[in-house]
């Protein structure tokens, strides 16, 4: 079992709250809007990190990170980007891709709402962690954790912080 905390849109900001959840998985996942490279080289020391860039990220997150991120955790096919869209109405960029090989794990962040929707037509999740960090219009900071048993895809759960302001 691999337990999972998905993150998004930290904007340059890392606490010790959120390194307290990050310290409790076996592996973390970003999906996007990282801002300075300090967040992922703290989540780095502590645990595996994969990620992506998103729209704000410079330079030296594009070189360190890839736009799209595909990979098998256990059993399980997932692939992450930054900007993907939603069930059913995925982006010109990603539809084709999910039409001909949907991932059983489909995430994306870019739009600082926490989402997780199931899509019985392509037989995928769909998960929008929300926004962690303290820039943008959300007002509650939110992650995701879960597990992957092999096939299985359990103990889903949000993870809440106090309004930012």
């Amino acid at each position: 079992m691999t337990k999972i905390l998905l993150l998004s849109d930290t904007h340059s900001y890392i606490d010790d709250d959120i390194l307290k959840y990050v310290k409790q998985a076996d592996e973390v996942w970003h999906a996007g809007d990282i801002g300075n490279l300090k967040v992922t080289d703290s989540i780095i020391k502590l645990k595996p990190l994969r990620a992506v860039y998103g729209n704000i990220d410079d330079d030296k997150a594009r070189l360190e990170f890839p736009e799209n991120n595909r990979f098998k955790c256990e059993d399980i096919d997932v692939w992450m980007t930054h900007i993907g869209g939603y069930p059913p109405k995925y982006n010109m960029r990603t539809r084709e891709v999910i039409k001909i090989n949907p991932p059983k794990i489909f995430i994306s962040g870019h739009s600082h709402i926490l989402k997780v929707v199931s899509d019985k037509r392509y037989n995928l999740i769909h998960m929008n962690p929300g926004a962690v960090g303290k820039h943008g219009f959300h007002k509650v900071r939110t992650m995701l954790r879960f597990t992957i048993d092999g096939k299985k895809i359990d103990n889903l759960e949000v993870i809440e912080f106090p309004k930012r302001y």
